[in-house]
């Protein structure tokens, strides 16, 4: 079904916003150590154990932790306000990483790795749906809404390339510990920063005595969510193959700083495509353009496991990371049609934890088999895990349809009252 819109506002209009700086600017800072934190435990452990199948154990214990505690930090974001929920979170997931660094480098036995792993990702700040929900304060169903989508999902892909790219650089270059103590120490300047600002906040609800009633609706009991989440997992297996697949090709080939080079050729199409796709005025609905730009994905995917050179894997790498971000901008953009407001920062990091999920497993996986296979048998994990999405995405298309902007709630023996859930 087509859509009417023809014309859409730019990216200057959305930053011109007022006291939109005031939360991206150190959004941005905060949001850095989720790209950077996978590849450096993977770098890290390696580096203290020799092998990939630990590394990727540990960085996927990471990963899990995060996907499950996620989507409860954003539901209490949403009940009591991110400043409660940041400024604990940040100390901790600091004294973690600070605690996981200390332990990989004293030799430590796995399961100790593992233990400090699970708070580490627990931890993780959500800032990506927390800024996502500040701009929905901002905008308010304003046409600028699908281009703050964009404009998000382009800054996640710019981390993505920032992120790896640092973390090598700081682990290969200066010393292994380099890259999860930088994450770190971003974690908490920029998560204590992006806590200060307290005016651009989603308000809290006010409850008790004297307020209306209001419906909290869990993010995860809307259909249209979950077929999301599984979508986002499916991404979450490519950025996790190829971080891991991508470091033991370059080893494998005997330049290690290459591995930075690769996945940030694979983020920069990811961001490329972003912009673009932000720019567009699309004709089609976005149920059908996830599940066209999805197929993509995955026939894109599907040809990583083949490549044997740095320049045809540079190149199926910079087609796949163009096929991610139109997929992402999509999925984020359809939870303003499925979910009522005061659930989406939970919504947003139900998706967000699904991308961490699927990439902990697929580090995990995609280890296992380097070890254990031949050089490059990790890239196998992206293509299973695009396909199956996939084939669960065109099953359930039809969940992702808008949901009803109000129903109506029995209040009591013939008197029905219709409640808006917006």
């Amino acid at each position: 079904m087509a859509s009417t819109v023809t014309s859409r506002p730019g990216y200057g209009q959305l930053l011109r916003t007022r006291g939109a700086w005031t939360f991206l600017l150190p959004g941005f800072a905060a949001r850095q150590p989720f790209a950077m934190l996978t590849i450096s435990i993977v770098l890290l452990v390696q580096h203290t154990t020799g092998s990939y199948g630990a590394a990727g154990a540990v960085a996927a214990a990471t990963g899990v932790s995060m996907a499950l505690f996620a989507p409860y930090s954003g539901r209490l974001a949403d009940r009591y306000g991110q400043r409660t929920v940041l400024l604990p979170g940040v100390l901790v997931h600091t004294l973690a990483g600070l605690s996981l660094t200390a332990l990989a480098l004293t030799g430590a036995p796995l399961w100790a790795l593992f233990v400090a792993a699970v708070p580490t990702g627990a931890s993780v700040p959500q800032i990506g749906p927390m800024v996502r929900a500040r701009w929905g304060v901002k905008l308010q169903d304003s046409p600028l809404m699908t281009t703050a989508a964009a404009f998000e999902s382009v800054t996640d892909e710019l981390t993505f390339v920032l992120g790896p790219l640092l973390a090598t650089a700081l682990c290969t270059a200066l010393d292994p510990t380099a890259g999860l103590l930088t994450e770190s120490a971003l974690t908490l300047i920029g998560g204590l920063l992006f806590a200060a600002q307290k005016s651009t906040q989603p308000a809290v609800a006010p409850s008790g005595a004297g307020h209306a009633r209001v419906e909290r609706v869990s993010a995860l009991s809307v259909p249209g969510v979950r077929v999301l989440m599984v979508t986002f997992l499916g991404i979450g297996s490519v950025f996790g193959g190829m971080q891991v697949s991508l470091a033991a090709f370059s080893e494998s080939i005997g330049e290690p700083g290459l591995n930075g080079v690769l996945y940030g050729i694979f983020a920069a199409g990811n961001m490329l495509s972003g912009i673009v796709c932000g720019a567009v005025a699309w004709k089609v609905a976005p149920q059908r353009r996830l599940v066209l730009g999805y197929a993509a994905l995955a026939l894109t995917a599907s040809g990583l496991w083949a490549a044997h050179s740095v320049v045809v894997l540079a190149g199926i790498g910079l087609l796949v990371g163009m096929c991610i971000a139109p997929a992402l901008i999509t999925g984020y953009t359809l939870v303003d049609s499925l979910v009522p407001a005061n659930a989406r920062t939970e919504a947003f990091t139900w998706l967000t934890g699904a991308v961490a999920l699927g990439q902990a497993a697929a580090v995990t996986v995609a280890g296992q088999l380097e070890d254990r296979l031949w050089d490059g048998a990790g890239f196998l994990v992206p293509l299973a895990g695009t396909a199956l999405a996939l084939v669960t995405l065109v099953a359930l298309r039809s969940h992702l349809a808008p949901r009803s902007r109000s129903r109506t709630v029995a209040r009591g023996v013939g008197h029905r009252t219709p409640v808006t859930v917006d």
